[in-house]
This record gives structure tokens, C-alpha cells and sequence, in this order.
């Protein structure tokens, strides 16, 4: 299992980035997400990696955050969605937003990503829900959700990053440094960027 590749950004292209590591270039299938977070040709980059083994493929699918590549995951373990779908969806919603749509049931929402209909966005949210309920303490209680005020940007913000992984102890102290002003999107990316710095 490769964990991560960093190295030098030689190529970009739709859907792909090529980064090489010690003479060795390895091509990542991507988000639009990563490709636009990376930067420009010549920069120096990491992915975290997921390496899928078919037989007659290895693809190795690389992502800028954890956060995007813990969504991705949890995506191709859905009926019916593949590694392409996977793709689509995260090109189109930050890891955080993705989070918020499945935390709320948003099927409608999850149906506005090309070549996801509404039979795959249920499968989505009926599976990701039980499944993080296994590993989630937020969602021990029969896989349900916490709801939050539709104004209570910050019980949002929370409930998607419990959602996400993390622990309501370890993230509501960084929320609660943020303004309070923010976007529920924006304490969730400020959050994640300051739990990223806390963890190197």
C-alpha cells in the first residue's frame, strides 16, 4: 500500500496528476479540488494516496487532504459508485460540504453532481450514515444525526467534522476560536487547515 507520493508536479491534465518521486513519475487520478490546491507545474506536492488492484489495472487515485481521501473511501464502498463517480462527486463538493449533504440526508443536492441519479445518492446517504455510525460516537444512537438550527453555522460546522472523524472534544476548541460571522463551509475548511497544522 502506498500511503502518499511527494515529490515535483510534472503534469497536470482533466482528472489526473503526474507527480515524480526519485526519477519516477506516478499518475494520480484526481479531483478538481486537488488539482486546483496543488498549484502549477514545478511545484513540490504530497497526495495521499488510495492504490486500487484490478485485474487488468493499478490505478492509484491521490488527494491533497486526508479529509478528501477519507471521503473517497467511503464513496467507492457504495454500491454502485465506482472510482469515477467518486471523482465526479468530490470535483464538486469539498470534503466538508460532502459531509454536510450526507449528515442531512440531502439527496436532491448529491443528484446535482453529473452521472449521480437518485437511486445512487439514496444508496449514498443510506450507506455512509451506517457505516459512520459504526465508528462514529456522534452517531452511536440508531446512525442519526444531530440536528442543528438552520442559522447555527457552528452546530453545522461541528456535526460535519464529527462526521468527518473527528472527536467533538478535540474540534469545538478550534471552532471556537473562528468568527463567528463564517460560513458553516468556511469554520470547516479554517477548522481542518488548523488540525492539519497541529498535527506535523
Amino acid at each position: 500500500m502506498i500511503y502518499s507520493v511527494a515529490g515535483t508536479l510534472i503534469h497536470t491534465e482533466p482528472g489526473l496528476a503526474v507527480v515524480e518521486c526519485a526519477g519516477v513519475g506516478y499518475a494520480c487520478h484526481t479531483t478538481q479540488t486537488t488539482l486546483t490546491a496543488i498549484g502549477s507545474i514545478g511545484s513540490e506536492v504530497r497526495l495521499y494516496t488510495h492504490m486500487a488492484v484490478r485485474e487488468d489495472a493499478v490505478m492509484l487515485f491521490g488527494f491533497s487532504d486526508r479529509e478528501e481521501l477519507y471521503c473517497f473511501e467511503l464513496l467507492i464502498t457504495v454500491s454502485g459508485v465506482g472510482p469515477k463517480a467518486a471523482l465526479a462527486i468530490l470535483s464538486d463538493l469539498t470534503p466538508g460540504r460532502f459531509a454536510l449533504l450526507v449528515a442531512s440526508g440531502d439527496i436532491t443536492a448529491l443528484t446535482r453532481v453529473k452521472g449521480v441519479g437518485k437511486k445512487s445518492a439514496e444508496r449514498i446517504v443510506v450507506d455512509l450514515k451506517d457505516k459512520l455510525a459504526k465508528t462514529n460516537p456522534v452517531l452511536e444512537s440508531g446512525g442519526a444525526v444531530p440536528s442543528v438550527p438552520a442559522e447555527d453555522h457552528f452546530g453545522e460546522a461541528l456535526a460535519a467534522l464529527c462526521v468527518l472523524g473527528y472527536r467533538q472534544e478535540e474540534v469545538a476548541p478550534v471552532l471556537a476560536k473562528l468568527d463567528e460571522a463564517a460560513s458553516a463551509e468556511e469554520l470547516i475548511r479554517l477548522t481542518l487547515r488548523e488540525m492539519g497544522r497541529m498535527k506535523q
